[in-house]
C-alpha cells in the first residue's frame, strides 16, 4: 500500500531569503577550474527558473483544499522556491558574462515544460514529486559525503549548499499533496502514476543534462568524446554523486516510499551552521 504520509510533524519548513554573490564576478570555471564539473552544475542551474516555476504552478492550486498543516508547508514551499528561482537567475546572468549562451538552453526547457503544462494536473503534480525526489537525493549526496564543489569560491559554495538545505527541508510537500489530493484511487493505481511519472522524468532529466552539457562544451570548444567522458567520470565514478545518489532513486519506486524514510534533518542542521544572515535580503 502506498504509505500516508510520515513526514515529522514538527517539521519546520524556513523560507530564507539569501541573496548570493552581488557584485563578485563568477570565475569562468567557477569550480576549481574543472570545465567539466563547471558545465555540469551550470546546466543544472540553468534548468533552476523555469523548473522551480512548473513546481509552484503544480502545487499552489491544492493549497485551498488542503488541511492546515499541509496548507502552510505549501506556502513555505512556494516562497523557497521564489527564491532559489531568483537566486539562479542571477548566477546565470553572470555566467552569461563570459559569452554562454543560454537561450538555446532556456527554449528547450520552454518546449518541454510549455508540454508539461498540457497535462491533467494530477500528472503535473506526478513529475513534480518526482523531480522534487531528484533534487532532495541530489542535495542529500551533496551535503553528506563526497566534496562536488571542492574548489569553488566560498560564496557560490554557500549557494549551493543553502539550496540544497532548502530542497530537503521541502522534499515531501509535493508528494504529501499527490497522497491527500490522489486518496480516491486505489493504492496500485496512485502507486503506477507516480512511478510511471519518475520513469518518464528519469529520461527527460539526464537529455535535458547532456543537452546543457553539451551547450557549455561548445561555447568552450570542448565538445568531444573526451570531454563526455570526463563528465560520465565525474558523475558516476569519482566523486560520483549520481553513483552515491542511485540507491535512494531506486527507493522511489518501493510502494512504502515516502520522502521522510530518510530523515536528514541533523544533517541539514549542520551545513546551516555555515551560512550567515549577513546576506540577508531586506
Amino acid at each position: 500500500m502506498l504509505a500516508e504520509t510520515q513526514t515529522p510533524p514538527d517539521l519546520a519548513i524556513h523560507p530564507r531569503d539569501i541573496a548570493f554573490g552581488r557584485g563578485s564576478p563568477v570565475p569562468h570555471w567557477w569550480l576549481g577550474g574543472d570545465p567539466i564539473a563547471t558545465a555540469f552544475f551550470n546546466a543544472l542551474s540553468a534548468s533552476f527558473p523555469q523548473g522551480e516555476r512548473f513546481f509552484m504552478d503544480a502545487v499552489r492550486p491544492y493549497r485551498n483544499v488542503a488541511d492546515p498543516k499541509l496548507a502552510e508547508q505549501i506556502a513555505a514551499f512556494t516562497a523557497q522556491e521564489a527564491v532559489h528561482s531568483r537566486e539562479h537567475l542571477v548566477f546565470n546572468n553572470a555566467v552569461a558574462v563570459h559569452g554562454a549562451d543560454f537561450s538555446r538552453i532556456d527554449s528547450y526547457l520552454k518546449r518541454r515544460f510549455d508540454f508539461g503544462r498540457k497535462l491533467p494536473p494530477l500528472n503535473q503534480l506526478c513529475a513534480t514529486i518526482a523531480l522534487e525526489h531528484f533534487t532532495a537525493i541530489l542535495a542529500h549526496a551533496l551535503l553528506s559525503d563526497g566534496d562536488d564543489l571542492a574548489g569553488a569560491p566560498p560564496e557560490l559554495k554557500r549557494m549551493w549548499h543553502w539550496h540544497a538545505i532548502e530542497e530537503i527541508e521541502h522534499k515531501a510537500v509535493a508528494f504529501d499533496t499527490f497522497v491527500a489530493v490522489a486518496r480516491r484511487l486505489s493504492p496500485l493505481r496512485r502507486w503506477w502514476l507516480r512511478c510511471f511519472s519518475m520513469a518518464l522524468v528519469t529520461i527527460m532529466f539526464f537529455q535535458f543534462i547532456g543537452f546543457g552539457a553539451r551547450e557549455f562544451f561548445r561555447h568552450d570548444g570542448l565538445n568531444n568524446l573526451q570531454s563526455w567522458r570526463a563528465l560520465l567520470g565525474y558523475l558516476w565514478i569519482r566523486p560520483g554523486i549520481m553513483r552515491r545518489a542511485a540507491p535512494s532513486y531506486f527507493a522511489y519506486y518501493k510502494p512504502s516510499f515516502h520522502p521522510w524514510r530518510v530523515d536528514d534533518r541533523a544533517l541539514i542542521a549542520g551545513v546551516e551552521a555555515t551560512l550567515t544572515t549577513s546576506h540577508a535580503v531586506a
